[in-house]
């Protein structure tokens, strides 16, 4: 099975043999050429890394030769529709983009059964998760990575009481990173303080041998504390905790990642609280990788805030390094998890980080001024307070237990707020044993001592051998099921949308293929709470099913409201059936340039008749615009409300090569009846078959247009390039020189 940019990924065929399917490789990857300076078109990049085989540059690339470059730090994306073929179909997108970390997590009122529950919902952050959903998915990665010509990081989560199942799993189906942190099951998850060390340690030994990079949960304490700007000497405390312990299982600290959140967002003065915690992170955690995030505890429903959040972070990554960038969607924070804000997202990243390259060779952070300096310092001693108190009272469960974590004081204050857990209470406690003496385990990656030394030397590193190896060696091992669930499963839901796939017909789609959502704003003049319940109307009477209101927003009290809904929309459109006129054509730049040096022209254009608009005319002619000007060719602008017979009257007097005409106006068909009125005087003044003559505005059509006596009609989208591009065109025509 081979991907090709234009054809659309075939989740059936995806499927076919899954059974014995394997990951071609596994373990985490950086980018590479990572540190190098680079030429990529007509630029040299400081932070970049190696490009794209193939992707989508951001939309305005194509004023710079469609450049695409890709910034130093692996991308994020997080995918989460609860649909793991929709999924799919979204990953790809997210690597044309630039995405390389591919997260799938949960989601509001979804889940990604749809076959055997392999562990809980306990083990996965929320999501009972499959063998197969895990296996499609890393093998249309696979086909993605070789499309796009990176490899691409697959991601969950590693946590609760089926964590060490659920990293077997992982090592053996190749995922490359994942979440684990026991401080996260025991202090948002209430798991048993001892059950989840145990389990981590166990979960770490897998995800060491299978080299897949650990990223911590400390994060969530200044999402969740109520003033999470104080909790930063906790922060990290609690990544120093999961650090060391993932060392002393056995990983590798190029591996272990460190979730970084910046404490606040704007209004508040964020950067002057958020970058001097960046700084002090990276002065304590040197060895370690860092990941940034976006704090969610801040994410509103309005998609723009929500971006200039995530630029300012942008920012702070670029001041202090990132290896890892985060791109939380902005529909996290209305709970609607849409392609297109999965791409608005990583573009967000790859446009800030291509717009800030070489930023810091030309600056410098002030590292002893008080404000940023002395706030590093003064962060790392109470962290490092923090810590010796944690010991003095007994350790990490004595403290947890006092409510030391996620108290909303700044230490040393406290405010008895912080989170209590009982050191044998919560999920799965009691349900950890000693070991027997005799105890013996012949498996791969297994933690502690396992007593197979008794049976040769040779086994102490390689256990498994006593058994003939285990699944990690032997993959032919693993017991793969298929669907157990008649009526929820994969091959139901595609049946269901069968009329899409492979087919001409299309429906609107958000979250998952043909669910018909589309998404509409509009502003109404009244206060916020009859704003939506109008706006739920309106859509209503739009014939729209399923409406909600997404986001609501005031612009003034008195004035009016502007509010966002999601609709349903249950109407299907064969693509056959639609009349879909030719693209405008467009000679490069360089060629249109070439042209008129060679040979100059000379236009003279009006808005005519009785009108008045003056808008449209310019966005063809000025070269602000990017209009025709900046080919070269010379243009003069008559005015508004030029009568026909004045126009052509001074393109005759300046020897003019083409006549263009702009008309807004169009009752009672007055638009077309000037065009023939240009037309008929040219002929009667015995230049029509000398001079070019277009005609546009937002009513016109080229149909119409050439009906009327005009050699081109230009309507509503035209740029000045297609105009330049017809004149150039024409001109070749009207002198044989094509």
């Amino acid at each position: 099975m081979e991907l090709k940019p234009n054809q659309k990924l075939d989740i059936k065929e995806l499927l076919k043999d899954l059974e014995s399917y394997r990951p071609k490789r596994r373990g985490w990857h950086w980018r590479e050429g990572v540190g190098e300076k680079r030429q990529i078109g007509k630029f040299e990049y400081y932070d970049s890394s190696e490009s794209l085989k193939q992707s989508q540059p951001l939309p305005a690339a194509k004023y710079f030769d469609s450049i695409d470059p890709q910034p130093q730090p692996v991308i994020t994306t997080e995918i989460a529709s609860g649909r793991f073929e929709d999924d799919i179909r979204r990953m790809r997108m997210a690597a044309w983009h630039g995405a390389d970390h591919i997260m799938v997590i949960r989601t509001a009122g979804q889940s990604h059964f749809e076959s055997l529950i392999e562990g809980t919902p306990q083990g996965v952050g929320g999501i009972p998760i499959s063998r197969k959903q895990v296996r499609a998915q890393r093998k249309a990665l696979d086909l993605i990575e070789e499309e796009v010509g990176r490899p691409i990081n697959y991601h969950s989560y590693v946590s609760g009481v089926a964590g060490p199942e659920i990293a077997v799993m992982f090592a053996e189906e190749g995922v490359n990173g994942a979440h684990q942190d026991p401080q996260y099951n025991v202090l948002y998850r209430n798991i048993n303080m001892i059950r989840s060390f145990v389990d981590a340690a166990e979960a770490k030994k897998v995800m060491t041998w299978a080299d897949i990079a650990q990223i911590d949960g400390a994060h969530n304490a200044n999402a969740t504390a109520r003033e999470a700007w104080k909790v930063m000497p906790e922060l990290m405390v609690q990544h120093a905790i999961n650090s060391i312990f993932s060392v002393k299982v056995g990983m590798k600290k190029g591996n272990i990642c460190l979730s970084t959140v910046p404490p606040t967002a704007p209004p508040a003065p964020s950067m002057r609280l958020d970058l001097p915690y960046a700084v002090a992170l990276r002065d304590l955690f040197k060895e370690y990788r860092m990941r940034a995030q976006m704090n969610t505890k801040y994410m509103e429903s309005s998609t723009r805030e929500a971006t200039v959040t995530h630029v300012l972070n942008l920012l702070i990554s670029q001041l202090t390094s990132a290896d890892i960038q985060s791109t939380i969607t902005p529909d996290e924070g209305r709970n609607v998890p849409w392609h297109i804000y999965n791409i608005e997202a990583i573009d967000t990243a790859k446009q800030a980080f291509n717009g800030m390259d070489g930023l810091m060779s030309m600056i410098e952070l002030k590292k002893e001024s008080k404000e940023l300096g002395g706030k590093v310092r003064e962060l790392k001693e109470r962290a490092v307070l923090f810590m010796e108190e944690m010991l003095e009272i007994g350790g990490y469960f004595e403290a947890v237990q006092a409510g030391f974590f996620v108290d909303s004081g700044q230490y040393p204050e406290r405010n008895g707020d912080g989170i209590i857990r009982k050191i044998d209470a919560g999920v799965g406690a009691g349900t950890v044993f000693e070991r027997d003496s005799d105890y013996m385990a012949p498996v791969t990656a297994h933690f502690g001592y396992n007593n197979v030394a008794q049976y040769g030397e040779e086994f102490v590193s390689e256990p498994s051998k006593l058994i003939g190896g285990g699944t990690f060696e032997d993959p032919s091992k693993i017991i793969y099921i298929d669907e157990l669930d008649e009526t929820d499963n994969v091959n139901v839901r595609l049946e269901e949308v069968k009329e899409l796939v492979g087919t001409t017909k299309i429906k609107p789609e958000m979250e998952w293929r043909g669910d018909g959502i589309v998404h509409l704003t509009m502003f109404l003049p009244t206060d916020i709470r009859t704003a939506e319940f109008a706006a739920l109307e309106f859509a209503k009477k739009m014939n729209l099913t399923d409406c909600e209101v997404i986001h609501k927003e005031i612009m003034q009290e008195a004035e009016g409201t502007r509010v966002e809904i999601k609709g349903r929309l249950n109407m299907t459109i064969d693509t056959t059936t639609l009349v879909i006129p030719p693209k405008p054509e467009e000679l490069s730049e360089d060629e249109l340039r070439k042209d008129i040096a060679a040979k100059p022209m000379k236009v003279v254009a009006a808005t005519v008749g009785e009108d008045e608009h003056s808008v449209g005319i310019r966005e063809i002619i000025d070269i602000k615009h990017g209009g025709i000007e900046k080919y070269g060719i010379e243009c003069h602008i008559l005015g508004t409300s030029v009568a026909v017979e004045k126009l052509v009257d001074a393109a005759i007097e300046m020897n003019a090569d083409a006549v263009l005409t702009s008309t807004i106006i169009s009752h009672d068909d007055i638009h077309y009846k000037n065009m023939q009125k240009l037309h008929d005087y040219a002929i009667e003044k015995g230049v029509r078959d000398k001079m070019m003559f277009i005609s546009g505005g937002t009513q016109v059509s080229n149909e119409l247009a050439v009906a009327h006596g005009m050699d081109a009609g230009f309507g509503r989208g035209t740029k000045g390039s297609h105009v330049a591009t017809f004149l150039v065109k024409k001109r070749r025509e009207m002198t044989n020189e094509d």
